[in-house]
């Protein structure tokens, strides 16, 4: 029987910190945390972390849900 490896069975995480994000979009940390306290950044708070939900991250990056998009 064969051992599956660790990689394969670890899911990617759900959350990403803002810092992670920043460096996904290219900009500066401090930037990140401007954009996370004005909203312009997803962010979710535990205690005093913030962290980035992926599913919320990719969405924007997207361009989904932005007041910008108009329904038709």
């Amino acid at each position: 029987m064969k051992a599956k490896s660790k990689a394969a069975a670890t899911p990617e995480p759900l959350t990403m910190t803002v810092d992670e994000a920043a460096q996904k979009l290219g900009i500066s940390r401090n930037t990140a945390y401007a954009c996370a306290r004005s909203g312009q950044l997803p962010v979710i708070r535990l205690g005093k972390r913030m962290l980035v939900p992926r599913v919320a991250f990719e969405a924007m990056v997207r361009g989904e849900g932005t007041s910008s998009a108009k329904a038709a």
